[in-house]
């Protein structure tokens, strides 16, 4: 349990905080809860091949959808302001897709990760990136190279 915590906790409070809208506190809650069920369901969860992220970000989804629809059930208590602001479809989508490119670049080699850092992220040419890793540019283009390739066996694409 410590380990699912541990992997999947931040990134899955980062997604749940853009679903209700910044809402920390319920965020948590929402977190937990999805922990503690993935906690119930661990034997299922083992089995499965690949991420259990997909897994933990439907549920919590579909946690926060609940929580939305049972406070709709009952008379309002407080100011629904926060709900208007829930992000649309393609908020969500773009966070899935955040976190498996992550999640990519973390099976990376440290190598590969860092020259894809260096070129990609912090927009250095090769040679900078070259001086900066104090390998050869050639090494540089090498392993961006075969890190796009990995990252698009995985589906990761521009």
């Amino acid at each position: 349990m410590r380990a699912l915590y541990d992997d999947h906790a931040g990134p899955l409070l980062a997604f749940v905080l853009r679903l209700v809208a910044g809402d920390r506190h319920r965020a948590e809650d929402v977190v937990q809860e999805t922990l503690v069920r993935a906690w119930r369901n661990a034997d299922q969860l083992q089995r499965a091949t690949g991420s259990i992220r997909p897994w933990l970000v439907t549920v919590a989804r579909r946690i926060v959808i609940d929580g939305h629809r049972s406070r709709q059930a009952r008379p309002q208590e407080v100011d629904a302001t926060p709900l208007e602001t829930m992000p649309a479809a393609d908020v969500i989508d773009r966070a899935l897709r955040l976190m498996t490119i992550s999640e990519a670049l973390s099976d990376l080699s440290k190598a590969h990760r860092e020259a894809l850092v260096e070129t990609y992220f912090k927009e250095r040419t090769v040679s900078e990136a070259a001086q900066v890793l104090r390998v050869p540019a050639g090494t540089v283009r090498s392993r961006v190279f075969y890190a796009l390739l990995s990252l698009e066996e995985r589906g990761v694409t521009e």
